[in-house]
């Protein structure tokens, strides 16, 4: 027990909370959009979104899906491919079916309320321990500790925590110090300042270490060493992955295929594809392997490759050769479960992954 105390008083700095309120209130932010309310929905719909997003790429996302679903029910009735096309482009969209399900369980579950107790919210669709914290602290001004990873950065610099903050035993001891420095009252300040201080200043590159409040203690800008720590991530060949989409074109419209709701873009529209075997470019696009691939949907006029690119994944590289195929006329879609005609026109607020987007709204243009 003395020793768990000793290790408990070792991380505990309430110092740190109280120098941290003060500068949040007074150079913190504090005109964000979701920021200046009570509104669980509100907080959760902001929290959920500036997962791995930067705030202003999230904000008009924000604001569009307010104007669409002000409410928590609002969002829950809502049409499965509504929402997706509503979060088209932001990315990750997981987060975007987790959302929704998320909403249609606190309808169920609890009357359209989100619940006060951050181990509740930690049993919804989408929310983690920091997320359900966060709600929690700025929606009922619970005393619960956040931990993402600007905090972890803040933290691994101002205290000189070594070690991958990914790696399960320093995310461990990050935690204790979370819970340890939480402050005894303005937990709403202090959450927000451990936002704005990783957002603004402690930043991974070019720290802006001269404005921080921490400047004088902190143990990296101390030893100059902002650049090392948080320690990176152990580098890992990223895999690579091809394959050929296929723009398939008949009157203004273009012809696509629902992904399934798991996986990468599951739950968007998105091009047909070829198969992804280990075979050259060349090999797959031949007119014999366009003609097959399409026998149910049409007959093909006439096909041309398009520019390459590529699309980063959190797991791997995906290059992508996509093919413009032109059908002198199409089938009705019978028994092909799963594909649609979209008007070309209508791209823009489909519900597409955003390179793909990007290359019809490119061929539409032309």
């Amino acid at each position: 027990m003395k020793r768990l105390l000793e290790q408990e008083t070792a991380i505990t700095d309430l110092s740190f909370s109280a120098e941290l309120v003060a500068w949040q209130k007074k150079h913190g932010r504090h005109q964000l959009p979701w920021q200046n309310t009570r509104d669980p929905y509100r907080i959760w719909l902001s929290e959920i979104m500036l997962q791995q997003t930067q705030v202003s790429a999230v904000i008009p996302y924000y604001e569009r899906f307010l104007s669409s679903y002000a409410s928590v029910k609002e969002l829950a009735d809502a049409s499965a491919e509504d929402v997706m096309a509503h979060w088209s482009g932001l990315g990750y969209y997981s987060r975007a079916r987790n959302l929704h399900s998320c909403a249609q369980q606190v309808m169920n579950l609890y009357d359209g309320v989100f619940p006060s107790d951050p181990s509740l919210l930690l049993q919804l669709p989408g929310i983690g321990r920091s997320t359900a914290a966060a709600i929690a602290a700025f929606a009922y001004g619970a005393r619960a500790a956040i931990l993402d990873g600007n905090v972890k950065r803040v933290f691994c610099r101002v205290f000189g925590v070594e070690g991958f903050p990914g790696e399960k035993k320093v995310e461990n001891l990050l935690w204790q110090r979370a819970e340890a420095n939480l402050p005894a009252k303005d937990i709403e300040a202090y959450t927000q300042g451990l936002m704005d201080l990783g957002a603004t200043l402690c930043t991974r590159s070019r720290p802006n270490c001269q404005q921080c409040p921490f400047h004088a203690r902190c143990v990296a800008a101390l030893t100059e060493r902002t650049a090392e720590l948080p320690a990176r991530k152990p580098k890992k060949a990223v895999p690579e992955k091809s394959t050929v989409m296929l723009v398939v074109l008949h009157e203004g419209h273009v012809l696509m295929e629902a992904r399934p709701n798991h996986g990468i873009w599951g739950g968007l529209l998105s091009l047909p594809e070829l198969s992804r075997m280990p075979l050259s470019v060349s090999e797959r696009v031949s007119q014999h392997s366009i003609e097959s691939a399409l026998a149910e949907f049409g007959e093909v006029s006439a096909f041309d490759e398009l520019p390459a690119f590529s699309h980063g994944f959190t797991h791997y590289k995906l290059h992508v050769q996509p093919v413009r195929v032109d059908l002198l006329r199409r089938f009705q879609l019978a028994g092909q479960s799963g594909y649609q005609w979209i008007p070309l026109r209508g791209i823009a607020s489909a519900a597409l992954p955003a390179p793909v987007k990007k290359l019809l709204l490119a061929i539409d243009a032309a």
